[in-house]
């Protein structure tokens, strides 16, 4: 039989053509990878510069340090950065957002920087009156936005729906003469001239033995919206799907206001408000699951 040369560069090409498509489909339905060595290392970095110098307490010389640290890893990828000071209950702080792509009705992903004045929950009645180091309890919830500062420029377009970071201060001092919880935010809140689209929180999470259960307050929706992606990317055993707390944290001024907000916590955490919370509880790879699922979340819009 002759050979049919053209026949046989239709077939190659047409051959080619499919290797491409097939590619090109994979790449553009690709998940986040998975957490990287490089990630990792960043993500214990970002804890270590958060408890190195102690407590972040509120007027604090190592609340300051934070407060600096926030703001250069924010600059430094290309965030549009502000100092939002306030005076809320007779208390001045500081909450630092960060603003990355286009619009006026913002994804807003907060977390509380500050620690709280004393460790009034410790076992030992001895150490009640001394600092706690806040390294689930404040410092796990940074590190997953800060390593969202990094990965939402390299993969997200500038283009992309407005996506806030708000790094809310005095989160941690209520039940004491004179203070409450929730200051920080509440301040935001107060400010707030637009209405984002919606509002979630991390806190606490960074326990190496995390499970993240629904919060009864939050919004049904977006909460549900949130552990679907969890459950895709193969992240079912520590996003659980059932309510297990009624929590009051950063996200209620915003349910307050009828936004609709999400609070993302593990409060089956026994180091809580003790001297006990430091960084050899924590996992960086369990917190870079935290910031990947709300990063692929994010990818939707």
């Amino acid at each position: 039989m002759p050979i049919n040369f053209m026949r046989i560069a239709n077939l190659f090409f047409a051959i080619v053509f499919l290797l491409f498509s097939l590619n090109a489909c994979s790449r553009s339905t690709r998940t986040i990878p998975s957490p990287t060595l490089d990630s990792i290392q960043a993500i214990e970095e970002d804890l270590n510069q958060q408890l190195k110098c102690g407590a972040r307490i509120p007027g604090s010389t190592c609340h300051t340090e934070v407060e600096n640290y926030i703001t250069t890893v924010l600059a430094k990828n290309n965030w549009q950065v502000e100092r939002q000071t306030f005076t809320i209950n007779g208390h001045s702080g500081v909450n630092i957002i960060g603003r990355y792509g286009l619009g006026d009705q913002p994804f807003i992903i907060g977390a509380h920087y500050d620690s709280r004045l004393t460790a009034d929950r410790d076992p030992d009645p001895e150490k009640r009156m001394q600092a706690m180091p806040g390294a689930n309890d404040g410092a796990s919830g940074v590190a997953v936005l800060l390593q969202l500062a990094r990965e939402i420029p390299a993969l997200l377009s500038e283009n992309h729906p407005s996506i806030w970071l708000v790094f809310f201060d005095l989160e941690d001092n209520g039940d004491y003469a004179g203070w409450d919880w929730i200051l920080g935010s509440t301040a935001f809140v107060n400010q707030l001239k637009i209405r984002p689209r919606a509002t979630i929180v991390v806190d606490m999470v960074g326990d190496k033995d995390l499970k993240l259960y629904y919060e009864g307050n939050s919004d049904p929706l977006v909460r549900q919206s949130i552990w679907a992606v969890a459950a895709r990317l193969g992240y079912g055993e520590i996003f659980i799907p059932q309510v297990k707390y009624n929590m009051i944290d950063d996200h209620t001024p915003f349910l307050q206001k009828g936004i609709p907000a999400v609070d993302i916590i593990d409060f089956d955490y026994p180091y809580w408000h003790t001297t006990q919370d430091t960084l050899d509880k924590l996992s960086a790879q369990n917190i870079k699951i935290v910031a990947q699922t709300l990063l692929e979340w994010l990818k939707k819009p």
